[in-house]
């Protein structure tokens, strides 16, 4: 910088910019010194600035370590609350299925009772009327078999409530379902194709065959009216193990081995809705006079009652999948001894108590065992059954309703009846299963049961095979 010549000012001529620094701090300054007053500044700034850095990172980590664990604590808060929804859901699935199945229960319980003495009075005027009017006969076979519908009625009913008396056996599932082909494909159509897929080396369960080979009937119509048309349905096995988990996620499922039946369809599936339904007693999509809409509920009463469980695995146009859960036996499977029917008009002159409290379904059973030969002694209490014993120790056979008022159930009155008479002969009967003589879906042993509402043939039939028994 010098004096200019014209005006005197000092004014800059000429410079020289130093690389990579503004001209503002680079004009008169050597490189060096440049450097050595940025080195001091930065030594300055980090000396004094990097506590306060590191501070800062860490308080940046620290909330952001506070901000995960929150997030995982909402977490597993949401989880906790929708587990506890999800079992309070199935709790209350649980009471209601309960409910429902305690006012089935009892209806089909009087129903039954109604139906005895329906059906038994109708049989009795059929038989006085026979090769008399026509149109008399005519009637009372229309009577009865509306009286054999609602039985069946009835009976899906007990069975959904779990209960219907079983009579359950080590079954082998496989030898059952093959012995089933030739009904699936009478009952499926030409249009639905069955397969089977049997799982080797099955293992054994304990269970009511005709129940279980019923409720695979009633799966596998289901699923052709689902489908409406051509479609395929597979029927598989499989060893399965459910374990803690599962059963704590499942109403009334014990972890443990069973035996898995899948039916699977390729109809038009179930809607979440429908699904939570499903299993419920008159419940139907059905069209009105399509379907009771017991189908289902008849197969949920009857895999519960039996220890297993069963679910349903559904999509609406995916089809529908019904897994059955059967607990392993590891006992062996029993051959299958058909049992011989008696005669049933087969009459006799022995003396038969028969105690029941209700007066019609008495006085029907009393009929017919009169017309058949036998000697009858009523009643309609315990006590009062028990009085006739003593009076008439000759009595051969006590048929006896099951639940009885009085403060002495059936049960009771026949355990005193053998202990005063050793040798007595005993048939109970019910309009559904009670724990006095059946546990845990089972006839205790040495138990003869006729379930209401019976036959007249029926009901001879079965005296007279306990009869013939022997006496002693």
């Amino acid at each position: 910088m010098q004096p200019s010549a014209f005006d005197g000012i000092v004014k800059m001529i000429a410079y020289k910019r130093l690389e990579r620094y503004p001209i503002y701090v680079t004009i008169g300054r050597t490189r060096a010194s440049i450097q050595r007053e940025w080195a001091g500044i930065m030594l300055s700034h980090l000396y004094f600035g990097a506590p306060a850095t590191a501070g800062l990172v860490l308080l940046c980590l620290l909330a952001l370590r506070r901000t995960r664990r929150e997030a995982a604590a909402i977490a597993r808060a949401r989880e906790a609350m929708a587990q506890r929804e999800a079992a309070e859901a199935q709790l209350r699935q649980a009471q209601k299925m309960e409910a429902i199945g305690q006012l089935t229960s009892g209806v089909a319980h009087d129903f039954n009772n109604l139906l005895t003495a329906i059906s038994g009075n109708v049989e009795l005027l059929a038989r006085r009327v026979r090769g008399g009017d026509p149109d008399l006969e005519r009637f009372a076979g229309a009577a009865l078999r509306g009286v054999d519908r609602a039985a069946t009625l009835t009976q899906r009913l007990l069975a959904f409530s779990r209960r219907q008396p079983l009579d359950p056996k080590p079954l082998d599932i496989n030898r059952l379902i093959a012995g089933m082909s030739d009904l699936l494909r009478r009952t499926l159509g030409e249009e639905i194709e069955a397969e089977t897929v049997l799982a080797g080396g099955l293992w054994t369960v304990l269970v009511d065959a005709n129940q279980l080979e019923h409720s695979l009937l009633n799966l596998a119509i289901n699923a052709r009216d689902a489908m409406g048309g051509p479609g395929k349905l597979t029927i598989e096995t499989a060893n399965t193990s459910l374990d803690e988990p599962y059963a704590d996620a499942h109403d009334e499922v014990m972890p443990g081995q069973y035996v898995m039946i899948s039916v699977s369809d390729t109809g038009s599936g179930m809607t979440r809705e429908v699904r939570e339904k499903a299993f419920e007693p008159f419940f139907t999509t059905k069209e009105t006079g399509q379907g009771t809409g017991l189908g289902l509920s008849q197969v949920y009463g009857f895999i519960k009652q039996s220890g297993g469980h069963c679910t349903i695995y559904s999509e609406p146009g995916e089809g529908t999948t019904v897994k059955l859960y059967l607990p392993r036996h590891l006992g062996k499977e029993e051959p299958v001894t058909p049992a011989v029917p008696a005669a049933a008009g087969v009459s006799g002159g022995e003396t038969i108590l028969v105690v029941e409290d209700d007066a019609d379904v008495r006085s029907f059973a009393s009929d017919l065992l009169r017309d058949l030969g036998y000697r009858v002694l009523a009643a309609a209490t315990g006590p009062d059954g028990l009085r006739l014993l003593d009076q008439y120790p000759e009595v051969r056979l006590l048929f006896t309703d099951v639940a009885l008022p009085g403060g002495m159930t059936g049960r009771q009155l026949a355990d005193e009846a053998e202990r005063r008479h050793p040798g007595l002969k005993v048939l109970y009967t019910t309009g559904y299963a009670r724990n006095a003589i059946v546990h845990q879906g089972r006839l205790d042993p040495g138990v003869e049961l006729i379930v209401k509402p019976f036959t007249s043939a029926a009901l001879a039939g079965k005296v007279r095979q306990l009869l013939d028994a022997g006496f002693g």
